[in-house]
């Protein structure tokens, strides 16, 4: 009981932490922790209404059980991954690499680690296994977030392909929001798990089935 009796004063470090007096949060735009995500920076009180997919190439081309272990990404960050890169340039020591889920809050690093599962199979590799895809145009193997980004950067949007069961598994938020930062329009597949499909919408992606 004592314990809680103090709950609400805090102790002396916690009270001698400077807070500013501004109601929004002021986000620290060297944070590799937490960053402002892109979400609701264009968001309208009315939903935008119907698109079409037009001009897109194929990022990812599935076989079945794609799950959301294999898109969300988990685990610690590689080397040679994208995230990597993208913290070495901004200083961060290899050692202070720490885990996709101490980083779920900055976009940038999740953007990267979507679809980085070293165990994806992705077709368009002919049998190899990694989280690498072709970027169609200049037949170039890069990973999945390089290729995403180039197809961006050329205005294009891209699809993905898939077999049974996608999206399997724990609903996780950022197998929804990884994809679609990295510019994917739609998911076809020959099923889908129901909330991970209501996910998809949720982030403004169509899941479609043969």
């Amino acid at each position: 009981m004592a314990t809680y009796e103090a709950i609400t004063k805090g102790n002396p470090m916690w009270n001698q932490l400077s807070t500013p007096s501004s109601t929004l949060y002021a986000w620290d735009p060297t944070s590799t922790y937490i960053h402002d995500p892109p979400y609701f920076k264009s968001m309208t009180m009315s939903p935008p209404g119907l698109h079409g997919v037009k001009d897109a190439y194929c990022l990812l081309n599935f076989g079945d059980s794609i799950t959301t272990d294999h898109i969300s990404p988990a685990g610690s960050i590689h080397r040679d991954s994208p995230a990597a890169r993208y913290l070495m340039e901004r200083g961060v020591d290899r050692r202070d690499f720490n885990s996709y889920g101490s980083c779920r809050g900055n976009d940038e690093i999740m953007a990267r680690g979507t679809f980085a599962n070293i165990r994806l199979v992705n077709k368009f590799l002919k049998g190899e296994v990694g989280p690498k895809t072709i970027h169609i145009p200049s037949g170039e193997k890069l990973s999945v977030y390089d290729v995403a980004m180039r197809y961006k950067s050329e205005g294009h949007a891209t699809i993905i392909l898939a077999g049974a069961e996608y999206g399997s598994k724990s609903s996780h938020d950022w197998a929804a929001k990884g994809p679609m930062l990295l510019g994917t329009k739609t998911v076809i597949a020959k099923s889908f798990e129901q909330i991970h499909s209501s996910n998809l919408v949720g982030m403004g992606i169509i899941p479609l089935c043969f």
